[in-house]
């Protein structure tokens, strides 16, 4: 019953591994850099190189598994690495060997807001991959979390040094867009449930407890942190014109991409199933926040 984890070295795939591992089940990682699979998880765990652009490589990664979580994402292209060619490509090259080497379940991990017809790159790759997955593999199920934290994240931990660092926090627009932020603890123990279990539905979308404008976000990360910061509303064409103009730098300090998902609220649908579905009572911010604030 080996469960293969794509992408099982990143922030919500080594979650999903040490889920699996408390129930005692098999798992392979297939990652690029098998040597930080081993590093993580030692010898519990069977870590595999698998590039996903290789076909025979992800075939040789599903060999007798049951099942297969695909929890790889890109965040920023970079070089050969796009949104094409990660989040539709390999994410339909997965569904197609899953399918071809007989495994009976597929969990592809994608976002809340996915859209094929998306002006952005990053949502509209999103929303393809979805498309191509279900086209090679029907019975995939297809998961969409809101913005994930917890104590090692890219979010709140970035958020919290700024606020700590800066005088005055610059906006997105005015701060509305809204934010229902999951834990990425409650994503990867849905996620191997899933797994485990059949459901007659086939997409989920999970968010947290909260829904927060970005402005309200930020005050109440504040508020825990006991500082006191002007947000300053910042129009979405500047944080544009800035974003493009320093892409060309080897690490800027905001994308165009960014700049796109903070003008889509990313809020779970009430007519979806999500961590209600396996009694899962989603866990708040707050207890993160405290967490990252006393280390």
């Amino acid at each position: 019953m080996t469960v293969v984890v794509f992408g099982g070295t990143g922030f919500l795939g080594r979650r999903v591994v040490l889920h699996l591992l408390d129930r005692n089940r098999p798992v392979r990682v297939a990652s690029r850099h098998s040597d930080r699979g081993r590093s993580l998880f030692g010898a519990d765990v069977e870590s595999v190189r698998a590039d996903v652009h290789d076909a025979n490589a992800v075939r040789d990664a599903l060999k007798g598994a049951a099942a297969a979580v695909n929890a790889i994402s890109l965040y920023v292209e970079r070089g050969k690495d796009t949104f094409q060619l990660i989040h539709v490509d390999a994410a339909r090259r997965i569904a197609r060997c899953a399918r071809e080497s007989g495994v009976e379940k597929l969990v592809h991990v994608s976002g809340i807001g996915s859209d094929p017809a998306s002006n952005s790159s990053y949502i509209r790759s999103r929303g393809q991959g979805e498309q191509a997955v279900r086209t090679e593999l029907e019975g995939a199920i297809i998961v969409r979390p809101a913005v994930m934290f917890g104590p090692d994240d890219a979010f709140l931990t970035v958020l919290i040094k700024l606020l700590k660092w800066l005088p005055a926090y610059p906006l997105f627009g005015r701060g509305l867009t809204k934010l229902q932020p999951a834990h990425v603890e409650d994503v990867a123990e849905a996620i191997v449930r899933l797994s485990e279990h059949d459901h007659p539905e086939r997409v989920f979308e999970f968010g947290g407890p909260d829904v927060l404008s970005y402005r309200q976000l930020l005050e109440r990360i504040a508020r825990r942190a006991g500082i006191k910061r002007l947000l300053v509303p910042v129009p979405f064409s500047l944080w544009y014109l800035l974003a493009r103009t320093s892409q060309v730098l080897p690490s800027s300090p905001v994308t165009v991409n960014q700049v796109e998902l903070m003008e889509v609220d990313t809020i779970a649908s009430p007519t979806m199933p999500g961590f209600a579905t396996f009694g899962i009572v989603p866990r708040s911010i707050d207890e993160v926040v405290a967490e990252i604030l006393h280390r």
